[in-house]
């Protein structure tokens, strides 16, 4: 194994600057979460408070695609941005997540909510670039999967339950639909805003100062607020961007992929299974929220991130949660006029589902790919092009799903998802490498790359 040059931060035990940046990049990540489900939740009251009673149409698809289409943007820019810091343009994302949150609030009209949506997103897309490269850069080489895993998946999904939450004691307080969505979507921006501060407080990365600035004394600074003792640092990358991006493309472009094959089939549930499923099931959206966040999301990912992504590997846990996830979908297409006489077994087994398909969502929906397979000269762009894919195919169930529910049928919709995902369990096994317990340097061959150019 060659030597990363960081070994003193890789070989370094978890300790409270890690869970420091857990935290700051997981309240980003929350709201992330918060603001991309909170529209799935509350989706049919805002289309009826429009006058729009078809949740399967175009407005539907607009409204709760605009933000996905923005995150594409958003990570596009910040992507190239985060080149010349890391820190430098952390805190701007979770700002323009704050105010276009409130900003829904005074929205006049459909148009109007999903314009706002997508500079939103655009927020949301810097974060889903500028949180896992700094967690993943920071991180110690043993536990780098659970920091981003916690930092990213748990956290998403514990956003989604909030929103979920919140709908139901607007409900319980009587409060009137057309303020109660106003109210969840506007409520993203309290999460965003209490970590801005902490996020300017983050230090630069060790590896961006070394190898993108060349500021030794600054990067050794660094290193000893993580390690407690001065260590010498590599020396800065000075390789061209389109060299170093020419010998990982084909890498970083199957990272995306394999993404944009996760998010079609996550968000096809996300956006819409709070609205379409749940109403087959009988069940109000708030209600499968939480039901699905708390009683199968939640359990699967804490015990995911915490004793599978680290130990078993990524590939494993991807494969393996996929391959569950298209038998627990067949199983609902089969059994579905079953399952619309009853309801406690339509959760059960699309809670199942659930649970094996956040095997994928630990990894490819963790953004883990993306800085883990791109070394730090090129790391951000990885990310955003990695972002991207994911982006559009999130879009793509915003826009597609609701029309092929609409024209083919649950069970047809439902074989669809079942298929992509034993597609993603393939380009899994045959597209990556297990990243799981090496150096980033050592994953993009970094340092003997940096050594044959110098």
């Amino acid at each position: 194994m060659p030597h990363s040059g960081f070994k003193p931060l890789d070989d370094q035990p978890f300790k409270g600057f890690h869970w420091r940046a857990v935290f700051t990049t997981g309240m980003g990540v929350f709201t992330d979460g918060y603001d991309l489900a909170s529209i799935g939740v509350v989706l049919p009251l805002v289309l009826a408070s429009f006058g729009v009673g078809h949740i399967g149409g175009l407005d539907g698809a607009l409204l709760a695609g605009s933000a996905l289409l923005g995150a594409a943007l958003g990570a596009l820019i910040f992507g190239f941005l985060g080149q010349r810091g890391r820190k430098t343009f952390y805190g701007l994302d979770v700002a323009i997540m704050t105010i276009a949150a409130v900003a829904q609030i005074f929205a006049p009209n459909l148009m109007w909510l999903i314009a706002i949506r997508f500079i939103l997103g655009i927020g949301v897309g810097a974060d889903y670039v500028l949180s896992p490269t700094i967690m993943a850069e920071h991180a110690n080489r043993a536990d780098r999967g659970r920091s981003i895993g916690f930092g990213f998946s748990v956290t998403w999904w514990m956003g989604g339950a909030v929103a979920g939450l919140l709908l139901l004691v607007l409900h319980a307080c009587g409060v009137a639909p057309g303020l109660t969505w106003r109210i969840v979507l506007a409520a993203g921006a309290l999460p965003a805003l209490s970590v801005l501060y902490l996020r300017r407080q983050m230090p630069e990365t060790t590896r961006y100062l070394a190898r993108m600035e060349g500021d030794t004394e600054a990067a050794r600074a660094v290193t000893v607020t993580v390690t407690g003792r001065a260590q010498a640092v590599p020396p800065v990358d000075r390789r061209s961007f389109m060299t170093v991006f020419r010998a990982h493309a084909g890498q970083i472009f199957a990272a995306a992929l394999l993404w944009f094959v996760f998010d079609i089939v996550i968000y096809s549930t996300v956006l819409f299974g709070p609205s379409l499923i749940a109403k087959g099931l009988g069940i109000t959206p708030a209600s499968f929220t939480l039901l699905m966040d708390l009683g199968f999301i939640m359990p699967a990912v804490l015990i995911g991130t915490f004793f599978l992504l680290d130990r078993f590997g990524r590939k494993p846990v991807m494969i393996w949660g996929y391959i569950g996830a298209a038998l627990v979908l067949i199983l609902f297409a089969v059994l579905h006029r079953d399952i619309m006489h009853n309801a406690v077994l339509g959760l059960v087994i699309f809670g199942a589902f659930n649970m094996l398909i956040m095997g994928p969502s630990m990894v490819s929906g963790s953004g883990i790919l993306g800085v883990e397979l791109a070394p730090t000269r090129i790391r951000t762009v990885a990310q955003s092009i990695t972002v991207v894919g994911g982006r559009l195919g999130a879009s793509l169930s915003a826009f597609v799903f609701p029309l092929v529910f609409m024209k083919l049928g649950e069970e047809a919709a439902i074989a669809i998802l079942a298929g992509l995902s034993i597609v993603g369990a393939i380009l899994t096994l045959t597209l990556i490498p297990e990243t799981a317990g090496r150096s980033l340097e050592d994953l993009s061959g970094e340092v003997m790359e940096a050594a044959a150019a110098e």
